[in-house]
């Protein structure tokens, strides 16, 4: 089973994480299975980016990007070459290092 672990974050995992995935899970779903309360405020839809994350290490062994979500990440804060919508970046059999933003762009958090 690979691993995940993520780095610290000052809101959603202050120590950081490690986790266990499925091999061909996304890592949203591995996370919020887990406890590590990634934003998702499409419900993993691939229709915003509120999951976005920064793949440190591991990036190669990631599901392809297909162009949805290539160009929903043109959108996202703090886009990276690394970056993957983590709804859509399924896990294969090798450990991942990531990392959540600091800030995303989520309207409906933003209006409360």
């Amino acid at each position: 089973m690979p691993q995940i672990v993520f780095l610290p974050h000052p809101e959603i995992c202050p120590e950081g994480a490690l986790i266990l995935a499925e091999s061909g899970e996304s890592v949203c779903e591995a996370a919020l299975r887990q406890g590590v309360d990634i934003e998702h405020a499409c419900g993993c839809a691939c229709a915003c980016t509120t999951c976005h994350v920064v793949v440190r290490e591991g990036f190669d062994s990631l599901s392809d990007m297909d162009d949805l979500e290539a160009d929903l990440l043109d959108q996202a804060w703090g886009l990276e070459v690394e970056s993957r919508l983590s709804c859509q970046a399924r896990v294969s059999n090798q450990d991942l290092v990531v990392e959540i933003p600091r800030y995303s762009i989520n309207h409906a958090k933003e209006a409360n």
